[in-house]
């Protein structure tokens, strides 16, 4: 019986045609459990109802046929979500006789939930004749066909098909960049793709290395041309992108690696192809999400070199009107491509939310969405909608649903106009409690003024980036180097910059690691305590360069216990004395640990005369409360990063901060999220560090909040039992307080 399952689901899968998928696994399945009928219903949650989409065996009338969900055998497997098996089904009190299905002739029932993701999406019923109590191996046999079957309706419901709803289906996306955008897609399909490239020898080596070395400073030259473009538009931060092409192009070792495949025989592009494809792989294996979405990055830089090593003189096609720019993959070179004013939206069927061209989106302010399923050849010159928040996509929308994003589009034109108004005002409640706003930064901090006039500095500066693009450690001149233009850029503010939090999940392209439980392994301040060599050099160039402004101060990562800690902070003192030496005006920087790990919220009391300040982690910390991996497809809805458990772990430490006089930041994700934002002040926090895109929004709600009226949600918080549960207070409280406008912004 296992080998026809898998028939059944081979010959399914192969079909495209998802109508003519379902007559096959209907027919399939009477066959395999010998028996003379077998339908498949599917839910209308609108009109809650079920729908027979496909059936071998029933002989009905009329065009369609519904099922009510309170209605019959049929509704009642779809209520409760579990196999109904009966031998006698009209015997049944749930029993209802359907004259127009033609079924009054069969006596045996057998109907199993199609279920994807906790939803009940229809119904898979099997019938016999005669009286017939289908056993275990049946019933088993059809709970696993439908398992296999809701992964196929989901997924044709994702693209737009079988919806059985009267809205219009929406093509589902990652949102990546907020914001609405209604116009004409437009998509140009005459690049050079490097996934294209074939294997290819050569026997003039000496041509394809010079074909190569013209090719590396064209890319140059444009990746120059297209820094200065975007300079006056984005904020530095965003710029980055540029300036790591730039760096890697520039890379000994990457044009060494292309030499030598050049050498072996291997003609320019298949040769680029190849490193390209290497390089990308390391970052695609590693379990940090920001991190392992740099592969996109490296491939875009493969892509744009390939596009000069053929030498291609037709350009993209040139745009002279305003369209949703739609590609196979969005990458910075095809966002420049395009003037600003011309580019409503991107879509891009590839990428994640944390891709340079969707910091790069979010920084010019463009909607995106990332990964959806589009037909290419269908969508160009189509009209439709792209929603950055939701991640959905509609094309050719009618008239109502037009009208609803026209509408939204107003709106959020609005409110932007509104919370940029105040940016520059002080972010203090209505009862003049003040807090302190930070800015996490990635692959650079500095920022535009507008941003620096709107914060208080820099919460959390990630360090391991430079590291990560080498194929080598970065020497101690080259990291002060780096950490001096970011502490010069924020004067008279604090910079607070984690130490390298390299390990099991961001391995190093020269110092690979292979862990079963890379989240559990080693991480963070293990790995640099295992190599204090590198830590000294790490601290010691912070140190130098916080001479100038002495505004420094070093966060550590993934401590567990206070062992780790002492052990970090005299390595930090040895560092010290060091710089010392040359450098008497240098000042001891002050020191905090990240609470990422749960042991460490019972060891605050003794952790708090150790260290000046501490900052939560929430990603983090939440992933090890919950015991769930926030990246996993599977268990994302465990993932509440408003989880009533979540809650009373940020109470108790604050609680035990303030006990013990103890600074407390949050510099989570949940800081920049405008329901979070004002949970965490009415749990008593006065620090929060987030990403440039939320500083407006969050100061404009903190402006116009009651510190009592959040103290009072936060309380009411405290005492519900479900994450969602939360989350409906929340809302209810903003649109009473009329931030229903943010409503949408903060559930992307």
């Amino acid at each position: 019986m296992l080998s026809q399952l898998r028939e059944i689901v081979e010959k399914v899968s192969r079909v495209e045609d998802v109508h003519l998928a379902l007559n096959i696994l209907v027919r399939e399945t009477c066959t395999a459990l010998n028996t003379e009928c077998c339908t498949i219903y599917l839910a209308n949650e609108e009109r809650q109802r079920l729908e027979l989409m496909a059936t071998q065996g029933l002989i009905f009338q009329g065009d369609s046929i519904h099922i009510r969900f309170e209605e019959g055998l049929v509704g009642l497997v779809k209520r409760s979500a579990e196999p109904l098996n009966l031998a006698e089904a009209s015997k049944h009190p749930a029993f209802k006789y359907f004259p127009q299905l033609g079924e009054k002739v069969y006596h045996s029932f057998l109907g199993a939930p199609i279920i994807h993701r906790k939803k009940v999406l229809g119904v898979l019923v099997i019938q016999q004749k005669t009286p017939r109590l289908f056993n275990e191996m049946e019933e088993s046999f059809l709970v696993t066909l439908s398992a296999q079957l809701a992964v196929l309706i989901a997924h044709a419901q994702s693209q737009g098909h079988w919806s059985l709803s009267s809205k219009p289906a929406a093509i589902q996306g990652i949102a990546a960049s907020s914001g609405v955008a209604i116009g004409e897609f437009w998509f140009d399909n005459s690049q050079p793709q490097l996934a294209e490239v074939c294997p290819a020898s050569t026997l003039d080596k000496e041509r394809e290395q010079e074909w190569l070395l013209v090719s590396i400073e064209a890319a140059l030259a444009d990746f120059r041309r297209m820094r200065k473009k975007f300079d006056s538009e984005i904020n530095k931060d965003a710029l980055a992108i540029f300036d790591l092409f730039t760096h890697l192009l520039n890379d000994p070792m990457l044009r060494t690696d292309l030499k030598k495949h050049i050498e072996r025989g291997d003609r320019a592009d298949w040769a680029l192809r190849q490193v390209v494809e290497s390089y990308s792989n390391r970052f695609a294996r590693m379990s940090d999400v920001y991190l392992r979405e740099r592969a996109q990055d490296v491939r875009e830089l493969g892509q744009r070199l390939l596009f000069f090593l053929h030498n291609s003189e037709h350009e993209l096609q040139p745009v002279d009107r305003p369209v949703i720019l739609v590609a196979h993959e969005l990458t910075a070179s095809l966002l420049a491509s395009i003037p600003k004013e011309y580019l409503l939206a991107v879509v891009s069927l590839e990428g994640a939310a944390n891709s340079h061209a969707a910091i790069l989106s979010r920084a010019l302010g463009v909607p995106a969405v990332m990964g959806a399923n589009l037909n290419l050849a269908e969508v160009h010159g189509k009209k439709g909608i792209v929603d950055g928040y939701t991640g959905e996509i509609y094309l050719e929308p009618n008239k109502q649903i037009l009208r609803e994003y026209r509408n939204l589009i107003t709106e959020e034109t609005e409110l932007h106009a509104i919370v940029n108004q105040e940016l520059a005002e002080p972010a203090q409640t209505l009862d003049k409690v003040p807090v302190e706003l930070l800015l996490n930064a990635g692959l650079s901090a500095d920022s535009n003024i507008a941003i620096n006039s709107g914060v208080d500095g820099v919460g959390l500066y990630r360090t391991e980036i430079a590291f990560l693009l080498q194929h080598r450690f970065p020497s101690e001149e080259e990291q002060w180097q780096q950490y001096r233009a970011i502490l010069n850029s924020y004067p008279n503010q604090r910079v607070v910059m984690r130490t390298l939090d390299i390990g099991g999940d961001k391995a190093l392209p020269y110092l690979p690691i292979e862990e079963d439980n890379p989240f559990l392994g080693w991480r963070g301040i293990r790995f640099t305590l295992d190599h204090p060599d590198i830590f000294l050099i790490q601290v010691r160039a912070m140190l130098r360069a916080s001479i100038e402004h002495n505004n420094l101060s070093i966060l550590l990562p993934m401590i567990s216990g206070v062992r780790e800690l002492d052990d970090a902070v005299r390595l930090i003192e040895q560092a010290y004395q060091d710089v010392l030496q040359f450098a008497p005006q240098v000042q001891r920087p002050k020191i905090g640990i990240m609470i990422e790990v749960p042991s460490m919220v019972y060891l605050i009391p003794v952790i708090a005369k150790r260290v000046d300040f501490v900052s939560v982690g929430t990603n983090d910390l939440t992933q090890y409360l919950l015991a769930v991996d926030r990246n996993n497809s599977r268990v994302a809805d465990v993932y509440e990063s408003m989880h009533p458990a979540v809650m009373q772990v940020l109470r108790q430490i604050r609680q035990q901060c303030e006990k013990y006089q103890l600074p407390v930041c949050i510099c989570g994700e949940l800081a920049g999220d405008p329901f979070g934002a004002l949970l965490l002040l009415g749990l008593g926090y006065r620090s929060l560090s987030m990403n440039t895109s939320n500083v407006a929004r969050i100061k404009y709600l903190i402006r116009h909040s009651q510190l009592s009226d959040l103290q009072q949600l936060a309380q009411r918080a405290l005492d519900m039992s479900y994450g969602d549960e939360i989350s409906q207070m929340m809302r209810a409280h903003f649109i009473e307080h009329d931030f229903a406008g943010f409503v949408r912004a903060g559930k992307k």
